[in-house]
């Protein structure tokens, strides 16, 4: 079963239908106990940093999160990737949940042509720096859909795969049984699915 954290700063419902279209069972909870249950865990997000990290502190779930991260396959979605890094420049300056040495910050200032615009929204091919089981049903240059305005940065030991937007943006990050996805696996057609397929079988 994988376990889906409902702390109110996620797009659940597309997310939870792609996986029971891949036969997974799958529950939406902000239950510890329900969590406990479940073989794998996705944190969700879109919004705002700072206050997906205070809703989800406000839950009680930050020490649940970072027990089970050492115990099964977690996955960070879009802003749930960004909260697994060790801080924010969202907005001031907000810690994260720290799985993931480096920071989030604006993609603005750093791209190379100013007149992309941002936020950095639409299809887009998936380089992979480094193999691994995330990636076993799909294929390099294989295109996935962003919709964020900040990136993981100096976070290079960590990355999985990137993507070309006038600079490499972070796209996949690992660390230990620890995954993200700047990108939103379950609006990336069939390339999403199969990742999604992945993550299932880790």
């Amino acid at each position: 079963m994988i376990g889906i954290l409902d702390y109110g700063v996620g797009n659940l419902f597309s997310l939870s239908s792609s996986l029971k279209a891949l036969g997974q069972e799958v529950t939406v909870t902000a239950d510890p106990r329900e969590l406990d249950r479940a073989d794998r865990i996705i944190l969700p997000g879109v919004g705002a940093f700072g206050d997906a990290m205070s809703k989800l502190e406000q839950t009680g779930l930050v020490p649940v999160v970072r027990e089970m991260a050492s115990q099964k396959p977690l996955l960070g979605i879009c802003l749930g990737m960004q909260l697994l890094f060790e801080e924010s420049l969202e907005y001031g300056r907000h810690k994260g949940l720290g799985f993931i040495p480096g920071q989030v910050a604006p993609l603005r200032p750093d791209l190379k042509d100013q007149g992309l615009k941002v936020p950095h929204m639409g299809w887009n091919a998936l380089h992979i720096l480094k193999d691994d089981p995330l990636f076993q049903y799909i294929q390099e240059g294989e295109h996935v859909y962003y919709v964020h305005s900040y990136y993981g940065k100096d976070c290079m030991e960590s990355t999985l795969a990137t993507s070309d937007y006038s600079i490499p943006v972070t796209g996949v990050v690992r660390q230990g049984l620890v995954w993200g996805c700047q990108f939103h696996p379950e609006k990336s057609g069939d390339t999403g699915l199969r990742i999604l397929k992945a993550f299932s079988q880790l």
